[in-house]
C-alpha cells in the first residue's frame, strides 16, 4: 500500500511540472505591469501604540 501511494504522490508531481512546463512564460513587458501600485494601509491598535509607547516608539 505504501509503495502504491508513494506512486499516486510522484505521479500528481509529474502532472503539475507538466502542466507548468506548457504554461505560457510571464511578460517582461513594463507596459503589461501597473504603474500605481498602492501601498497597503497599516492599521495600529490601542494596545499597541500603548506598548510602543511605554518603549519610547511612539508610533503616530
Amino acid at each position: 500500500m505504501s509503495a502504491d501511494a508513494r506512486q499516486v504522490v510522484s505521479s500528481l508531481r509529474l502532472e503539475g511540472v507538466a502542466r507548468a512546463a506548457v504554461r505560457p512564460a510571464p511578460s517582461i513587458h513594463f507596459a503589461d505591469y501597473p504603474r500605481e501600485v498602492p501601498k497597503r494601509e497599516i492599521q495600529v491598535s490601542a494596545a499597541a501604540a500603548r506598548i510602543a509607547n511605554a518603549m519610547h516608539l511612539h508610533l503616530d
